[in-house]
């Protein structure tokens, strides 16, 4: 992670960040170590003399349905009505075009164009916590959604209302599509040399949306956006943090975490939760003295190889993000493996899918604490840009002289934040970890002591976030 002002340079970096960051610490990062650690613990305890009956999930029915309130009087009906949803559609597919005409046509330089600010910084950053405090909202807003619906209302048009039958989506393939879309996003942001240039942005929309509509003419368009569409994966997992649903064409609330105790695990889903917190770890890692140290001693495997500084560089970066990937699913699995120790006959990989629910808030946190400076500037970007968002000089919103304000966010403040993200976010994980326990294993001292592998986990995860938010800073 990223730590606590962001400066953002006059162009973004190739082979790390979409839009860079650096930041000074106020004290020794080791002290609110210790202290995120402490608060771990004593959540700990204080779960397990305080919470001995399961509170987010039914005891018989583990996916019965979470308590769910409709909003009072019709502002629930207003707002989770389907004309709502369909012209928000319309609206994202339309943003898709003007992105991908965008960045095809207008300036090269990235901080000049929207293209890359809006995706990096509003879609990528913003629909995340959009997500976790409005509740789904990409499902309103996914432009493949809009378009692979409308592709299926001109074929029944074409076909005389009577389009053939989608084929039944492979259970065995699960959220693996998603995994691999993800990490290829992430890859082009942190390890393509060109991957902050608005030209290959639009050439990324257009081959993933190409793919997106010929695999949901396949699978059809809410199958596929359940298991295999990336974004729609990404953004419904923070969504499930939320404390608002739409059901029925209705808005309504919910408790906060409930609907991660309901969540379907299915092939694919631990390797999601892998990528989307090792892909972080390794943004932040790139920034700090280990990683350059890593990559000089990587460099001198490329140069027999006859590859190029910038291809080695890519080189690098693939393998870094790997790497991460791979110790992220390696740390969890060494955790619930080590929960069989406590007996009750469950094995490691019915554990592996029992828990990793309580990695989302994890995964949250992670980009919420490495983002958050990223959003709040650069994200001040958006709206001169959108007034200019080809670089030719316009003015279409009387908006294009406006700067970004710097102050709007302290540096102390900062670090305060994206500390307190990392440990709410920890504990938040374990409350869900300890409350499946008490669902699986029945007895409470079994359970409490399944879940001494668990606060391993999270402390362990939560040492990595404070570390790599130092690392920025070294």
């Amino acid at each position: 992670m990223l730590a606590a002002v962001t400066v953002l340079g006059p162009a973004a970096t190739a082979h790390a960040h979409g839009l860079v960051q650096r930041a000074d610490l106020p004290i020794p990062e080791w002290l609110f170590g210790w202290a995120a650690a402490v608060v771990l613990v004593v959540s700990f305890v204080a779960m397990a003399v305080l919470w001995q009956e399961p509170r987010y999930e039914d005891v018989r029915s583990p996916l019965a349905p979470a308590r769910w309130r409709p909003l009072p009087g019709r502002v629930g009906r207003i707002l989770g009505s389907p004309r709502i949803d369909t012209a928000s559609q319309v609206v994202a597919a339309g943003l898709l075009v003007v992105l991908i005409v965008g960045g095809l046509a207008g300036t090269e330089v990235a901080q000049a164009n929207l293209t890359p600010t809006f995706v990096y910084v509003v879609f990528w950053v913003g629909l995340a916590f959009a997500s976790v405090l409005l509740g789904d909202v990409f499902h309103a807003l996914n432009p493949w959604r809009a378009l692979g619906r409308a592709g299926a209302w001109a074929v029944r048009q074409t076909r005389g209302g009577s389009p053939p039958s989608p084929r039944a989506y492979p259970a065995r393939l699960g959220r693996w599509p998603a995994a691999a879309g993800l990490f290829a996003f992430t890859w082009l942001e942190l390890a393509h040399g060109g991957g902050e240039h608005p030209e290959s942005l639009a050439i990324a929309a257009a081959v993933y949306t190409a793919i997106t509509l010929g695999a949901m003419s396949v699978y059809g368009v809410e199958p596929w956006l359940r298991n295999g569409e990336a974004f729609s994966v990404y953004f419904g997992l923070f969504a499930r943090i939320a404390p608002l649903e739409v059901r029925d064409g209705t808005l309504g609330r919910r408790r906060p975490l409930e609907a991660l105790a309901r969540l379907e695990v299915t092939p694919g889903t631990v390797a999601v939760l892998s990528v989307m917190i090792g892909t972080v770890t390794y943004d932040g890692l790139s920034s700090g003295q280990v990683w350059k140290d890593v990559q000089k001693a990587l460099d001198g495997l490329w140069e027999p190889l006859g590859l190029s500084v910038d291809a080695g560089l890519t080189a690098s970066a693939t393998l870094g993000m790997l790497a991460a990937v791979a110790l992220v699913a390696a740390f969890y699995r060494l955790g619930v493996s080590g929960m069989r120790s406590v007996g009750g006959g469950l094995d490691t990989d019915r554990l592996a899918r029992a828990f990793v629910h309580s990695l989302v808030p994890i995964a949250l946190v992670y980009v919420a604490a490495h983002y958050l400076t990223l959003l709040v500037f650069q994200g001040q970007a958006t709206w001169f840009l959108m007034s200019d968002p080809l670089g030719r000089g316009w003015d279409l919103f009387g908006t294009a002289s406006a700067s970004i304000d710097y102050g709007v966010l302290s540096q102390n403040l900062t670090w305060y934040l994206q500390v307190g993200f990392v440990v709410v976010g920890h504990v938040c994980g374990l409350a869900l970890a300890h409350d499946r326990a008490l669902a699986l294993y029945g007895a409470s001292r079994r359970a409490v002591r399944s879940q001494y592998w668990m606060l391993s986990v999270m402390v362990g995860f939560t040492t990595l976030a404070l570390w790599l938010l130092a690392q920025a800073g070294a």
